[in-house]
């Protein structure tokens, strides 16, 4: 019997990473489930009501996780109940049910990771569960993952920082930001704007002046044409009424559509929380970020060409074949990247 994996998958980005990595693994049975925990409370709050809709537990994130799924013709196994697995590939490891720490597990970054917060450092400090935290700060800081992929050095670091070993981090570069400049080139109509992409701080229980942020946007732009691209998860009636009563008439207004192109056509990029920041930078735009851009660039995801996916399937690979105590397997793992297997084939 082929050996199982489990890929477990939160928001339509971390879904299709965890699609791609797979991909790469069509000699092992893949399976795939929504974020999920075990705890009674939880779940009765997943089932009996709205408050967990803007996490990525429960509410549109996983019905449109789950979409993708079977839109795919992937299989689907939530809360890892069908089978057994040798492996299984966290999106993020703020909830790892007990039952789910004897497999071998890795951890794949999906992108910008949330800036400490008050919260997040207390509940830091006191050693409490960190989903507490109401955002991503604490994202790969647990160290309960055997593996962690990490988007770039500087992620690397960063993640050391905040708690997990760091002879645990691999840096493997990450899916859907491995390869931005494949987007300069597009046929998305719009070009020599300044574009704006929101978050969704407000439908997470977080507090943002949005008036404030319409305004300093128009203070940026100096007259040039405002596009705005507003986050998939947000209340798109509130903020373009927002939009409308700040910003000049002929601002463009998107809610869907590929921000990556919108992006490879605007002369400059401002932004709040969000991963497409790097998007920008990889294609040269002048950035404007609530977080510090020279820690932005210095964090920014490896460009390789798209091999992420295939660097951290061969991780996979190699763990789940590995026969030794789990924790003497990165004694043991040298870890090559693609282009370096590449490399020694031409050698060969």
């Amino acid at each position: 019997m082929r050996k199982k994996v489990l890929f477990i998958t939160g928001s339509i980005n971390q879904t299709s990473q965890m699609h791609q990595i797979s991909m790469q693994l069509p000699d092992y049975d893949c399976w795939f489930s929504q974020y999920f925990a075990d705890s009674g409370l939880i779940n009765f709050l997943i089932k009996n009501t709205s408050l967990l809709n803007s996490t990525i537990l429960a509410g549109q994130f996983k019905e449109n996780a789950e979409r993708y799924l079977r839109d795919n013709n992937l299989r689907i196994d939530y809360q890892a109940r069908l089978n057994k697995y040798d492996l299984v590939v966290y999106c993020s490891d703020m909830i790892v049910p007990d039952r789910m720490r004897n497999n071998k597990t890795i951890w794949v970054q999906e992108g910008m990771i949330d800036p400490m917060t008050f919260v997040s450092r207390i509940v830091k400090s006191l050693d409490l569960p960190i989903y507490l935290s109401g955002n991503t700060s604490l994202n790969g800081s647990t160290n309960i993952c055997d593996i962690y992929c990490a988007a770039s050095p500087g992620y690397k670091e960063h993640l050391s920082r905040m708690g997990t070993d760091a002879e645990k981090i691999v840096v493997t570069g990450i899916p859907n930001y491995d390869n931005l400049q494949k987007f300069a080139v597009n046929n998305f109509p719009y070009h020599n704007y300044v574009m704006v992409a929101t978050t969704d701080m407000r439908e997470t229980y977080r507090y943002e002046n949005r008036r404030d942020f319409i305004k300093e946007a128009v203070r940026i732009a100096r007259g040039r044409r405002l596009l705005f691209k507003l986050h998939p998860n947000e209340n798109f009636e509130r903020a373009q009424r927002e939009i409308r009563q700040y910003a000049p008439a002929d601002t463009l207004i998107f809610h869907s559509g590929n921000t990556n192109e919108m992006i490879a056509n605007c002369d400059e990029l401002i932004t709040q929380y969000s991963t497409v920041v790097y998007v920008g930078i990889a294609l040269g735009k002048k950035v404007h970020s609530w977080f510090d851009v020279d820690t932005l660039y210095k964090q920014m995801p490896v460009q390789n060409n798209g091999t992420s996916a295939a660097n951290i399937a061969g991780i996979c690979r190699s763990y789940i074949e590995f026969r030794g105590d789990k924790a003497d397997f990165l004694k043991y793992f040298r870890y090559p990247t693609v282009a370096e297997q590449e490399e020694e084939e031409v050698a060969l």
